[in-house]
């Protein structure tokens, strides 16, 4: 019998393993993460669901990041829905995993006038409540919350979003109806009285816009004036592919920075559609379709990243945090304000997208 030539099949088993071999190595290569590159500049961090704490999403976090924020979990709304009611469970889930796996963890948020219930303005005659009573009811609810996760969250987003957007100085909100402008002071002398080590943070997005800019600087100032402990603003990075500018960035950097502020971008996410997200609805094409992320979107994605994180290494010294609000585009809280949209560093299969290489090529 004729022995077969062995030759061939060795050659193509060869260049099978090198194949092989040479993807192993190419994933080693890409191997760290997000967290690694940024070592020596800030933590990078990524708002979660209970929902992300297994399998690949588990995987992505765990290699990815070394910060995490609840999304909704820690709200007034999820988390004490009624007077005497607390839901731990999802909170308290999100605390464990952080805690397990040595991540750092924000806290997010203690005073807000969204996704807050209503019994927190109403009496049982249905009237809105007296000024001392909105107040008492912050205080139990910041106290509560703050002292059950003070072990584990190392910074707090204390108040969110009470600079109006337009030529009003505060945000006509329930909460600025019943207490005026105290409930900001009191709110952030309450959460240092529960946990005196945390890091107190204000919380806003369009932070970038010279007149809610000039804003939110007056009213820090003037509670930093008073003794207030405010330890950081929050620039929320809600952000899309034309905005913000470079120098309207690095403006609010330094503004803030000089008030002494630390800065930390807390939700970072570039839209692909033009406009401004917070407090905006960004419209895609008029189509019913999802629309596609097209050659021209990662283009001008890539583009804004880049200019993003060239700011942020620049003003590491003032930067102590930068969080993605969302883990990947296969969810983003912006497919519920228009087209489907895709404005993170990965895609809807976990993988990252080209964006992801400019951010860490550097």
């Amino acid at each position: 019998m004729r022995k077969p030539n062995i030759i061939p099949y060795l050659a193509v088993l060869l260049l099978a393993t090198g194949v092989v071999f040479s993807a192993y190595k190419s994933q080693e290569v890409n191997a760290k993460g997000l967290k690694d590159y940024y070592q020596k500049y800030f933590p990078i961090g990524v708002a979660i669901t209970p929902w992300d704490l297994s399998g690949n999403n588990r995987n992505l976090i765990l290699n990815q990041f070394n910060s995490i924020t609840a999304e909704n979990a820690m709200k007034m709304g999820p988390i004490h829905p009624m007077e005497n009611t607390y839901n731990w469970k999802m909170a308290d889930s999100i605390a464990a995993f952080a805690r397990i796996n040595g991540l750092k963890l924000r806290g997010h948020c203690l005073v807000w006038h969204k996704q807050t219930p209503n019994w927190l303005f109403k009496g049982e005659d249905g009237n809105m409540v007296s000024k001392e009573i909105l107040l008492k009811r912050i205080q139990e609810h910041i106290n509560t919350v703050v002292n059950r996760y003070k072990k584990d969250i190392y910074a707090w987003d204390v108040v969110n979003e009470v600079i109006a957007d337009d030529s009003a100085y505060f945000r006509k909100s329930p909460l600025y109806q019943i207490a005026g402008e105290d409930f900001v002071e009191m709110a952030f002398r309450y959460a240092h009285q529960a946990d005196p080590k945390a890091q107190l943070f204000y919380n806003d997005y369009n932070t970038e816009q010279p007149l809610k800019r000039d804003k939110i600087y007056r009213m820090l100032k003037g509670l930093l004036a008073k003794g207030v402990p405010i330890h950081g603003v929050g620039l929320q990075g809600h952000w899309s592919i034309n905005n913000p500018s470079r120098s309207e960035l690095e403006k609010s950097i330094a503004l803030f920075s000089s008030l002494g502020l630390k800065v930390q971008i807390t939700e970072l996410d570039v839209s692909v559609y033009s406009g401004n997200q917070g407090g905006r609805l960004i419209k895609g094409n008029a189509s019913s379709e999802v629309e596609p992320f097209t050659p021209e979107m990662e283009e001008k994605q890539l583009s804004q990243y880049k200019m993003i994180f060239e700011v942020l290494r620049k003003y590491k010294a003032n930067i102590t945090g930068v969080t993605f609000w969302n883990l990947s585009d296969r969810y983003s809280w912006l497919d519920n304000r228009g087209p489907k949209n895709y404005p993170l560093l990965f895609d809807k299969n976990l993988m990252p997208k080209k964006a992801f290489f400019e951010v860490i090529k550097f």
